[in-house]
Parts: structure tokens; sequence; C-alpha cells
């Protein structure tokens, strides 16, 4: 499974020449308009910033080789009150699988984290505000046990929403040795060791 980080939350996902791209944004700060093509789209809410499927351009349908699993879950930690409902979907294929906790605001529930189930690789936004912080994406990690972590959903300026924070915090909690900085947006799972994965924005 090939995953490509398209900013902020968004990323492709591609296996066997199939590909699904996933909370695709418009509206947000220094990304230039999102030009990506895929055969499914899934955003985890309807928020303008996660819910563009209308930039995306659809590739002819045929037959996935993705299995996909969704788990209800809160964009805030007041069960939804507040910022409403997030999908955290599970995607496998070759033998592997990666999550997506799209704007997760909360801690998981043990029946949260036994429905997402063992995962290899996992998306996790740690910019705070909207989302779980630096710390709490951190126990969200340790919660799930996956071998690889991607950071999503930070302000890496000029590209970001302004009110949340870096990347940077999220990585001081991790040993220097675990945090591994890619030179362009894309990995091939699966990686040569765990630990955090840094994609580059291209």
């Amino acid at each position: 499974m090939k995953l490509t980080w398209l900013g902020h939350a968004c990323f492709l996902l591609e296996q066997e020449g199939y590909t699904i791209l996933l909370d695709p944004y418009t509206g947000v700060e220094g990304y230039p308009p999102l030009c990506a093509a895929a055969h499914q789209v899934f955003c985890s809410h309807q928020h303008f910033d996660h819910n563009a499927a209308d930039r995306v351009e659809r590739l002819p349908a045929r037959e996935s080789p993705f299995a996909v699993r969704e788990v209800p879950a809160f964009h805030d930690d007041q069960g939804g009150a507040v910022r409403g409902e997030n999908t955290i979907r599970v995607f496998s294929a070759g033998g592997v699988s990666a999550a997506h906790l799209g704007d997760l605001g909360h801690q998981l529930s043990p029946e949260q984290i036994e429905a997402i189930g063992p995962v290899d690789l996992v998306m996790v936004p740690v910019g705070g505000t909207y989302t779980v912080d630096a710390a709490g994406a951190k126990r969200v990690c340790e919660a799930l046990a996956p071998r690889w972590i991607v950071p999503m959903h930070y302000r890496h300026a000029p590209y970001g929403l302004p009110n949340v924070g870096g990347v940077e915090e999220f990585l001081a909690l991790w040993r220097p040795e675990q945090v591994r900085y890619l030179e362009g947006p894309s990995l091939e799972l699966p990686l040569q060791s765990g630990g955090v994965w840094v994609p580059k924005f291209a």
C-alpha cells in the first residue's frame, strides 16, 4: 500500500492501481487548490476542510482491492455536542492496514479500540483546537499500538489552519530515534522500521 500526503488531513491511498482519496480539503490557508483523481473518496465528516469531494476527479469504476471498516467517533470530547460526529476508517490491502482518524476530538473508548482492531499504521490529527492535541494524539497512538504513525492536521507555515498547533510538540513526545522525516510526500508500506513518519508537503 502506498500513502501520499496531499496536505492537511488529505491522503491518497494506492494499491494495485486503485486509488482512494481521504478528506479532500478546500479553503485551508496556504495550500493551493486540491488537484487529485481517485476511484473512491471518503470524508470523515462534513466540514469544508475535509469534504471537498467535488474537487476530486473520479476515475472509472472498478473492483477495489481495499477492505474498509468504519468506526463512529466524535469531533469533540462532549459526544459531538460541539462539532458533531467523526468517522474513523480502517483501510486494509496488500497485507497491511491503515487507520485514518479524521478530526478525532477525544480519547478512544475500549469499544472503539476493539472495533478499530489491530492496525499497522495510524494517520492521527495532532494540532489541537479542533482535534486532540499533541499529548492526546500520543495517548490515542499508545492505545492503538500501531507500528507506524503519520501525523496530520497541523500547521506548518504557510500551510494549515492558523489556530492549530504545529507538529513539533507531538514529535517532541517521542524519542528522537523514533521520528523519521521523509524527503517527499509518499511512503510505501511496509516500512523498514517502526515509529513516527513525517511526510513532506510537495
